[in-house]
């Protein structure tokens, strides 16, 4: 058994408490216990341990529930016979996951784990005397995982860790990134064999392997590190036919390369709304008024306050994808025209089902489904404005289609302009981009009431006053109603009625 130093200054003296309690807990019940996994590699990396992996030669539901008792805290079946004892106090939260011994053999049971670096031991009561003396760790070591730590080495345990269990794929990625480790040649031939074989793991598990992948900046990262193992088109096969298609001259990255560089610009705009605005104002980014760029701060600030969204939101996992997303429709509707120009017609729309797919198979939730594909059937929308003064009423359109949702997908609009440039120099249209995307959000954030009056007139009042029958004519009816009141030219319900009549007349004309 191999001796290691692991002074780990972070463990408080609540969680050193706890920990003592649950060492004499299996002493108690005349069980080994050894810590495990990820638990004992973030101790040798002196990374901070929320969560203590234990595995024991005992029942690990009962020790856990009688455990759970004992300390006031509460216990729940995890799989395989685990479970997880989770307390709390004031602030603070740690959870101990109880395991079961494979075979009541300790290595058998680390062996069966996937790299080298989680496959380390060390029995509890030696963890409690290194804590609170000066007893060096005994780590219980067969497959030189400290060595390959010590190295930032990840390294497979052997040849057939990804057959067994095809999300270790991703989470080999995410160590790599996370603990800034580099494949050993053998684990990187095993990852490139096996890559097909991911989306045989259960979605709701690569769904969160992919929003951890997302989620810290710079997403572009781990999005290229999938590629280079053939990772991201076995997760999105969609994208396959975007690699090297060419774009029309403004682009200057090809269909792939851009909708990757969208998820490194969208993170680019945010941060530097987020800054001081004297440094808003000096960034590359403040093209023509310098103040566009000010004023969208502080009417995201403003939105915030109303509820109407969350800053902390807009860098989520969930905006990654829909930025990434957004151009998916190209890769069906690519056209080379005769003239030699290249055109991607109705590409926003082509892209929602190829969208409703891939959001299926990566298990996306219902609500953030919606965002992600409003925001490819619509990303366009605000540049298309850009090119002319911007009338209420096309304010009034967009966001009676989408909602707050209008913000989310204005931003992504502006993330696809700068990616659209790459490293050339902006030009004008990005100031008039800016400009109205400043303008439609100031329209939704500070006179929503006057571009969206509460309606004059319902549903059903509109039926009854004109025997019509439900359908498409009564939405469309109330829309003609509530750009009426937009304008000011529809104030009371009679004037409502008599805009009604008046359309009905035009579309259904007397003989």
């Amino acid at each position: 058994m191999q001796k290691e130093e692991a002074h780990l200054d972070r463990v408080d003296d609540w969680t050193l408490q706890q920990l003592e309690h649950v060492t004499q807990h299996f002493e108690d019940n005349q069980k080994q216990a050894y810590l495990v996994g990820g638990s004992v590699r973030n101790m040798l990396l002196q990374l901070p341990v929320t969560d203590w992996d234990i595995v024991t030669d005992g029942d690990a539901h009962k020790l856990a529930r009688r455990l759970a008792e004992k300390l006031g805290g509460h216990s729940a079946h995890l799989h395989d016979k685990a479970s997880r004892v989770i307390l709390k106090h004031e602030s603070q939260e740690i959870s101990f996951d109880i395991s079961p011994m494979l075979d009541h053999a300790l290595e058998r049971d680390l062996r069966q784990r996937d790299f080298t670096i989680n496959a380390i031991a060390v029995p509890l009561a030696n963890l409690m005397q290194h804590l609170t003396g000066d007893a060096p760790l005994q780590l219980y070591d067969p497959l030189h995982g400290a060595n390959d730590l010590s190295a930032r080495c990840l390294k497979a345990i052997d040849d057939g860790i990804f057959q067994r269990d095809p999300l270790r794929l991703l989470r080999a990625m995410r160590f790599m990134l996370h603990y800034r480790l580099t494949l050993d040649s053998h684990t990187r031939g095993l990852i490139i064999r096996d890559a097909a074989r991911l989306l045989q793991a259960a979605s709701e598990r690569i769904h969160e392997e992919v929003y951890a992948l997302l989620a810290p900046m710079d997403a572009i990262n781990p999005l290229r590190l999938l590629d280079d193992y053939g990772l991201l088109t076995t997760l999105i096969p969609e994208f396959i036919p975007a690699r090297g298609m060419l774009q029309p001259g403004l682009h200057h990255w090809d269909v792939f390369d851009h909708s990757l560089e969208t998820v490194a610009t969208l993170e680019q705009l945010l941060t530097t709304l987020q800054r001081p605005p004297a440094e808003i104002r000096t960034s590359p980014l403040a093209l023509g008024d310098q103040d566009d760029l000010v004023e969208l701060q502080t009417l995201l600030l403003e939105a915030e306050a109303q509820g109407i969204l969350q800053l902390s939101a807009l860098l989520s996992p969930t905006m990654k994808l829909a930025a990434l997303l957004h151009d998916i429709g190209k890769t069906v509707t690519y056209e080379a025209v005769e003239d030699g120009s290249i055109r991607f017609y109705g590409h926003p729309q082509a892209g929602v089902p190829l969208a409703q797919q891939i959001l299926k198979r990566l298990n996306v939730s219902t609500q953030d489904r919606r965002l992600i594909q409003l925001v490819v059937a619509h990303h366009m929308r605000p540049g298309q404005l850009s090119q002319g003064p911007v009338s209420q009423r096309a304010i009034r359109r967009y966001f009676v289609e989408l909602g707050p949702i209008g913000i989310h997908v204005a931003l992504v609009s502006l993330a696809d302009h700068l990616a659209m440039r790459g490293p050339q120099p902006l030009t004008s249209s990005w100031a008039s981009h800016l400009a109205t995307v400043r303008t439609l959000l100031n329209s939704y954030i500070r006179q929503r009431e006057r571009i969206m009056p509460p309606r004059i007139v319902q549903a059903e009042e509109l039926m009854h006053h004109f025997a019509l029958q439900p359908g498409p004519l009564i939405g469309q009816l109330l829309d003609v109603i509530s750009e009426g009141q937009a304008e000011g030219t529809v104030q009371s319900k009679t004037d409502a009625f008599w805009l009604v009549e008046e359309k009905l007349h035009v579309e259904h004309p007397m003989p």
